[in-house]
């Protein structure tokens, strides 16, 4: 080593915490307030002296009681991520290794109107969460007793295969529907014209519903009437045929109030009178929705003289 030089020091390890696995919480109803218990441990060796232990739920639900040790907010949805409500709380006692930790009481949720298909995720370090590339809503001091965690004794091995890693989550389903619903266009033309039928699909809840990651929450199959051509779908379209494409969404899940518009331009190609392209869902299973009397449309046009047609 030369002469003056310093030896590097190694970085320190981050102590070895864990998150008790949780159970899927199931039979929640909208509107109403449930609670879970949470654990922790400390699987290291040495004593931690304070935690920060993060609770995060999806939209459909929210903090039912808040502590003065945790700040509240909101990391608005970015890329396939939806919306996250967060609590962040400091807890400044310290963690014995080899003991397993419980909050004093269980940790109280509200399911809101909109609950459906949820999600709880819980995490604990050594540093202050990181609110991510998205930033997030101020945050906002909780005002109720600190969350604190109390000693629930030695743990065993099977503690430790319960608290593999430093953030668990669990599926939260509430009893609850959602009115998929689709809407048409009805236009008039004569051979040679342009026309933009827009196909609507919208979900009138009560539920927001979330479907599986990374895949359309639905998707809508649209007929394009006989005596036109498209000569522009809209983007989240794929042909099936040149008088058949499907539709996907923007993202895996749907908000109440929110949904998808997708224009098509068409060409009268041929005057055959009254000519009807139906619309459909396909995709995803539906067993939220009850009410069929929405789950059709059409796209009709009048090209002028001809015999009635219909899409197929």
């Amino acid at each position: 080593m030369a002469l003056g030089a310093v030896p590097a020091l190694a970085a320190e390890a981050e102590p070895d915490l864990g998150v008790g696995t949780i159970a899927p919480i199931k039979g929640v109803q909208a509107g109403s307030a449930f609670s879970t218990p949470l654990t922790f441990l400390n699987k290291g060796t040495e004593e931690v002296p304070a935690v920060w232990v993060t609770y995060a739920v999806s939209p459909g639900l929210k903090a039912e009681e808040t502590y003065k040790n945790c700040s509240y907010y909101t990391i608005p949805s970015y890329d396939e991520m939806p919306e996250s409500n967060v609590a962040a709380c400091r807890v400044e006692q310290p963690l014995k290794p080899g003991v397993l930790y419980g909050t004093a009481k269980p940790v109280s949720l509200k399911a809101l109107d909109s609950a459906f298909r949820d999600n709880l995720r819980v995490g604990i370090g050594v540093n202050e969460p990181d609110t991510g590339d998205g930033g997030s809503s101020d945050p906002v001091q909780g005002t109720g007793d600190p969350l604190t965690l109390v000693e629930k004794g030695p743990a065993d091995d099977a503690d430790r295969k319960n608290h593999p890693e430093s953030a668990a989550s669990a599926d939260v389903t509430a009893a609850n529907t959602a009115d998929f619903a689709l809407t048409g266009a009805e236009l008039k033309g004569e051979v040679g014209d342009k026309v933009t039928a827009t196909v609507k699909f919208a979900n009138k809840g009560p539920a927001r519903v979330q479907g599986a990651l990374d895949e359309s929450v639905t998707t809508v199959d649209i007929r394009i009437p006989e005596g036109t051509s498209v000569v522009k779908p809209h983007d989240f379209c794929e042909v099936i045929t040149k008088t058949h494409y499907r539709c996907g969404t923007s993202q895996s899940w749907v908000d109440v109030d929110g949904g998808e518009s997708y224009p098509f331009v068409l060409r009268i190609d041929k005057a055959v009178g009254r000519t009807v392209g139906a619309i459909s869902f396909s995709g995803q299973e539906r067993p939220f929705d009850r009410n069929a009397a929405n789950d059709t449309a059409q796209i009709v046009i009048d090209t002028g003289k001809g015999s009635d047609t219909s899409g197929s």
